[in-house]
């Protein structure tokens, strides 16, 4: 619905839709890729409109969520070797 692209150019800052002479507004494939990601925050991860707004900004300058698959493969690997570091702290904590 129109008055809900309206909202949310107001909300959120890099939602800027150009517009032509006529003074209507031109959505480009960038503006569409984040009216649907700003879709699947509010109605999916039922997130606020504030939250959205942070997280999508967070995306978009490479901060958050992982870009790549690398990247997660990477964060996972932190975790797991978290993982075994506390269980080998456990296994050497004496049982009383």
């Amino acid at each position: 619905p129109v008055h809900l692209l309206r909202q949310w150019e107001k909300s959120f800052p890099s939602l800027k839709p150009k517009r032509n002479r006529a003074n209507r507004r031109y959505y480009t494939p960038s503006d569409i890729s984040i009216i649907t990601r700003i879709k699947q925050l509010v109605r999916t991860e039922k997130m606020t409109l504030q939250g959205a707004a942070r997280r999508l900004s967070q995306e978009l300058l490479g901060e958050g969520a992982p870009q790549t698959n690398e990247e997660t493969l990477d964060i996972i690997d932190t975790i797991e070797a978290h993982a075994r570091h506390a269980l080998t702290k456990l296994d050497d904590y004496p049982d009383n």
